[in-house]
C-alpha cells in the first residue's frame, strides 16, 4: 500500500524504541495506530500524544503478546476502533544478557520467556489479524522485527539469537502460506542505540560495543530507532512485489562480522 492515510497499523511494544518511532512515522503519513505496551503505560501514553499531534488516530493496548488472548483482544480493538487492519509490526521483544560461552546461564525458562515473546507473540498476532487482512479487498502487510542475531549468530544471549533465527524462517514460512492477500518480510536491525541496550548492557560496556560496531560497519554507523522505522516503511510502502524477504540494518557491519566478548 503506498498511501497510509486513513489505514491502520497495530504496532506490537510501541511505548517506546523502535515500536515508538514507528508509530511516530505511521501516524506522520496519516495512518491511524494502536500503540501496544506490556509495562510502559506512561511511555505509551506519551507515544499516543505524539502520533496525534502527527496526523494520526492512536488507541493504547496493555497486553502481553506471550498470551494469545491479549493478542486476539489487541487485534478486536483495532478492528472495533477503525473496522479494518492494514499493517502489523511485531516488535515486541525480550532477552537477557548472557555471553554465549555461559551454558549455565540460561535456563529452560529463559528459553521460554524468549520464545514465548519473540517467536510464539508474533505468531499469535499474525494469526489474530490473518482473518480480517484476508476478507480486505488490499489484504495486508506484516513487518517482523528480528535482528543480525538471527543470521550472524551472536548478541545478547543463545536464546535471543536463535529466537530471532525462528522469526526469520517464520516469515518466509507464512509469506508462502498467506500470500497472495498478506504480504509479509523480516528487518534484521544490528546493534541499535538507545536506552534499551543501554539498560542491558551497562554504560561501559554499551559505549565500548557501539564504538567497536560503528569501527567495523562499512558506513561507520551504527541503527538508531528512526532509522529501524524507515527500513519498516520501506517494507509497507514500498515495492508491492516484495514478499519474504529479510533486510539487513546494520550500517554493513554484517559485511565484517566478528563477535566482540565481554571475557
Amino acid at each position: 500500500m503506498k498511501d497510509l492515510r486513513g489505514r491502520v497499523a497495530i504496532v506490537t511494544g510501541s511505548s517506546s524504541g523502535v515500536g515508538a518511532a514507528t508509530v511516530k512515522l505511521l501516524a506522520s503519513q496519516g495512518c491511524n495506530v494502536l500503540i501496544n505496551y506490556n509495562s510502559n503505560a506512561d511511555g505509551a501514553e506519551r507515544v499516543a500524544k505524539e502520533c496525534e499531534a502527527a496526523g494520526g488516530q492512536a488507541v493504547i493496548f496493555g497486553g502481553n503478546v506471550a498470551s494469545d488472548a491479549d493478542c486476539r483482544a489487541m487485534a478486536q480493538l483495532a478492528l472495533d476502533t477503525w473496522g479494518r487492519i492494514d499493517v502489523l509490526v511485531n516488535n515486541a521483544g525480550t532477552t537477557k544478557f548472557v555471553d554465549h560461552s555461559d551454558l549455565e546461564g540460561l535456563d529452560e525458562n529463559d528459553f521460554q520467556r524468549i520464545y514465548g515473546v519473540n517467536v510464539i507473540g508474533s505468531y499469535q498476532m499474525i494469526r489474530a489479524v490473518n482473518g480480517c487482512m484476508q476478507n480486505q479487498d488490499e489484504g495486508g502487510v506484516v513487518v517482523n522485527v528480528a535482528s543480525t542475531a538471527a543470521v550472524t549468530g551472536i548478541g545478547s544471549c543463545v536464546a535471543y539469537a536463535a529466537s530471532k533465527g525462528a522469526l526469520v524462517t517464520m516469515t518466509l514460512s507464512l509469506a508462502r502460506s498467506l500470500g497472495p492477500k498478506v504480504r509479509m518480510n523480516a528487518v534484521c536491525p544490528g546493534f541499535i542505540e538507545g536506552e534499551w541496550l543501554q539498560k542491558g548492557l551497562g554504560d561501559e560496556a554499551y559505549q565500548k560495543m557501539m564504538d567497536f560496531n560503528r569501527r567495523n560497519a562499512t558506513l561507520g554507523v551504527t541503527a538508531t530507532a528512526e532509522t529501524v522505522a524507515d527500513a519498516i516503511l520501506h517494507f509497507i510502502t514500498g515495492p508491492q512485489i516484495v514478499t519474504g524477504e529479510t533486510l539487513m540494518v546494520d550500517g554493513g557491519r554484517h559485511l565484517a562480522q566478528t563477535p566482540l566478548t565481554r571475557r
